[in-house]
């Protein structure tokens, strides 16, 4: 393990070891402390919120897709604890279970029946299964009593008092809170960040984006769940009214106003949403002033921290907490070429891609070989980068076939064609922008088919080795942000070379650099070459191409009017007329 894996190591045991102690201190302190029944009340329902509330930091704060339906699983655990306790008489426990199963199907089930739709419609969908499950509880009288709700909730043994309860209450929220606070730096924390910043670049980096989405939603509803029933065992009592449509904004709110992007913020944002009306009771009494003064309140948090309370603060702490650059070297960079008995890494066969009437790719054939630059060259508009797209498997093929290492990936996602072995990177820069450089490249180097050991530790050293060979390790704990636009471009490559590609597909690596930057390119892509990997590339800049490509091939209005020899081709008459839009005796390309 390496002195900066152990220092991160070492600055999370101690951050552990503080939050548990943090939270027996505050659970004694719950316990010995004599609370009347109203400051009880208030604390439990701060708590059992939070826990659902936290869901939405996962959901929400970390894999970027909205949920308007929470009050809904929250509804699912509160009901299952009250029906279960009192008209079944289950084991509390046992009623917590079956609720927060209840909730993580519910939602899994929805996550899978409309993740796919996004934005808007899914934020429609979710209105209307929050509306449906209100309805359900409201009209299932034989089951769920209707409007009278379910009364005479029991409590777990050894925890029937009001302050034993609070105090089960505030250590259940302390250990959900420890989760979401280290899921970020779980595989899957990271996948969803990934997802959340960019789902695109975050399916060709090897993330299934759909099953990390629905694992979000599914997750996040498992949360509500739970904190639905340490609720309806707090006040004994459940009726519809309390998971309304309106408790999912609140929810959302709650949300919103602490922070969305940790547990913290979730806290804050729900204890200040539940004790900002309740002191603000005493000005109740003037019609009008509380709901103005409270109203006020949120829209100038919302207005003046933009990243909710804990994210203003979060924001000034890491300026004086910043970890220092690592100081050790990284491992070198090791790459695995194609094997030896695949001499052509990518077989294309007439690839067709058309968009309605518009054959943007017209019946297109041309072979890669092992260890090879293979240039794909063409005017603008002529269909280079819609081939990129479908060879990496954003696009699916109207018709044709492509092989990698004699393996058919034609139907195959853009994740798992990742795993089978194809790195890339986009016209248009697409990192992870809330992630550091470091982070970045993790998420390219832990894909299923990259082999490279177990542990976070050795996705760490492979990441740090592919920032090395790029020349960007010692700023690798800066966010991508504050990286220049040419180093953004390194990044991108680092995080492509960290999955141990047999295929690199580049698109337009070269674009928007300066002639220093571009110098800096060619030297990288030599060196990328020289440890015997693949590459195919696309990109406007002749010098550069000729430089670096020992075969090219050329389209025009989608299909392929030249493919050969560097040298061979660009002397051809088609493809000086399609670049120069002259006759075959034009200036010769190269």
């Amino acid at each position: 393990m390496s002195a900066a894996t152990f220092s991160v190591t070492s600055r999370r045991l101690a951050g552990t070891i503080a939050y548990a102690a943090l939270t027996g201190l505050v659970v004694a302190a719950v316990g010995l402390v004599p609370l009347t029944d109203y400051a009880m009340h208030i604390l439990v329902q701060t708590a059992s919120y939070s826990i659902a509330v936290f869901g939405l930091t996962v959901v929400l704060g970390l894999c970027g897709q909205i949920n308007l339906a929470q009050a809904a699983f929250f509804g699912f655990g509160a009901y299952a604890v009250g029906l279960g306790t009192a008209d079944l008489h289950l084991n509390f426990w046992i009623a917590l279970a079956l609720g927060a199963g209840v909730a993580l199907v519910m939602g899994a089930f929805l996550g899978m029946t409309t993740l796919r739709l996004g934005g808007h419609y899914l934020a429609m969908v979710t209105i209307s299964f929050q509306q449906i499950v209100t309805l359900i509880m409201v009209n299932w009288i034989p089951v769920t009593h209707g409007p009278d709700g379910v009364g005479n909730i029991r409590r777990p043994a050894m925890f029937e008092s009001a302050h034993a309860f609070l105090g089960l209450c505030v250590l259940a929220m302390a250990l959900v809170g420890y989760v979401v606070w280290r899921l970020p730096q779980t595989p899957l924390g990271r996948s969803m960040r990934a997802v959340r910043d960019n789902e695109l670049a975050a399916g060709v980096a090897g993330v299934n984006v759909y099953r990390v989405k629905v694992a979000a939603f599914a997750l996040s509803a498992a949360l509500g769940g739970i904190g639905g029933g340490f609720f309806a065992g707090g006040f004994a009592y459940v009726s519809p009214d309390q998971f309304s449509f309106a408790e999912s904004i609140v929810f959302i709110t709650m949300t919103l106003l602490g922070g969305v992007a940790s547990p913290v913020g979730a806290l804050i944002g729900t204890a200040l949403l539940i004790v900002l009306p309740e002191s603000l009771r005493f000005l109740k009494s003037v019609p009008g002033l509380y709901l103005a003064i409270y109203g006020l309140s949120i829209i100038l948090i919302i207005r003046y921290m933009p990243d909710g309370i804990w994210g203003f603060v979060q924001h000034r702490i890491k300026r004086w907490l910043a970890p220092p650059p690592f100081a050790d070297a990284a491992a070198e960079l090791t790459l695995a070429p194609a094997k030896a008995d695949a001499p052509m890494v990518l077989e294309v066969t007439n690839l067709s891609k058309h968009f309605g009437g518009l054959k943007a790719v017209d019946d297109v054939s041309f072979s890669v070989r092992r260890g090879d630059v293979h240039a794909l060259i063409g005017p603008n508009g002529s269909g280079k980068t819609t081939t990129l797209n479908v060879l990496s498997g954003i696009y699916v093929a109207s018709a044709g076939r492509v092989m990698l290492c004699g393996r058919d990936v034609t139907l195959l996602p853009p994740h798992a064609r990742t795993a089978a072995g194809m790195g890339r990177t986009f016209q248009n820069i697409r990192l992870f922008r809330s992630m550091t450089a470091l982070e970045n490249v993790i998420i390219g180097a832990e894909h299923p088919g990259n082999d490279i050991g177990s542990g976070h530790a050795a996705l760490v050293e492979r990441a740090r080795a592919a920032l090395a060979f790029v020349g960007l390790e010692a700023r690798a704990q800066e966010l991508v942000t504050g990286f220049s636009y040419g180093h953004q471009r390194l990044i991108e490559i680092a995080r492509a070379l960290a999955g141990n590609p047999t295929l690199l597909l580049l698109d337009e690596p070269a674009a928007g650099l300066n002639s220093t930057e571009k110098l800096g390119l060619r030297d990288l892509l030599k060196r990328i070459a020289a440890k015997g990997l693949t590459i195919l590339i696309i990109d406007h800049d002749m010098t550069l191409v000729t430089e670096v490509a020992e075969r090219i091939t050329v389209l025009n209005f989608g299909r392929c009017i030249a493919d050969g020899v560097a040298a061979d081709v660009l002397r051809q008459p088609a493809v000086i007329e399609a670049y120069l839009g002259s006759e075959p005796d034009a200036p010769d390309l190269a």
